[in-house]
């Protein structure tokens, strides 16, 4: 499903809103996902504490959430735009693609839950396309 115009106005719009809060969002998604997926804790296991909100969480969600920032700008070409991340993680960190649409619903519940006003019906949709075609990107280089 490709984003449509509008769903790129409407993720650039909502982004505007809520990268303030960016680094907030990464740490609670990505620290959701560890106890929610824990399969997922097999790619930190270099890190002395996987508990939720702790430094290395806190940094890689941030880090994440800096990923999804550069795809926003990247937003019309975001196979072309993402190409040296899709190779790190292919390649490099050797991460499954499967866990790019884990930790993409959790940023959606995340989001939904620090801006329930601003979280409309239109930008799940679109949010949730993007953060789709987001973790399509990332997915290239594994095919």
């Amino acid at each position: 499903m490709s984003l449509s115009a509008r769903d790129k106005q409407v993720v650039r719009a909502f982004w505007d809103k809520v990268s303030g809060k960016a680094d907030d969002i990464g740490n609670d998604a990505l620290s959701r996902m560890l106890v929610v997926y824990p399969q997922t804790k097999t790619y930190f296991a270099h890190w002395k504490d996987l508990s939720p909100g702790s430094p290395p969480v806190r940094k890689h969600g941030s880090t994440i959430m800096s990923g999804v920032a550069d795809a926003i700008t990247k937003i019309d070409d975001l196979t072309k735009g993402l190409l040296t991340l899709s190779e790190l993680h292919a390649f490099n960190l050797r991460v499954d693609p499967a866990n790019f649409k884990i930790i993409s619903q959790n940023i959606l519940v995340v989001m939904a839950m620090m801006f329930p006003e601003d979280f409309t019906p239109e930008v799940h949709m679109s949010m949730d396309k993007f953060l789709a075609a987001l973790a399509r990107a990332l997915s290239e280089k594994y095919r």
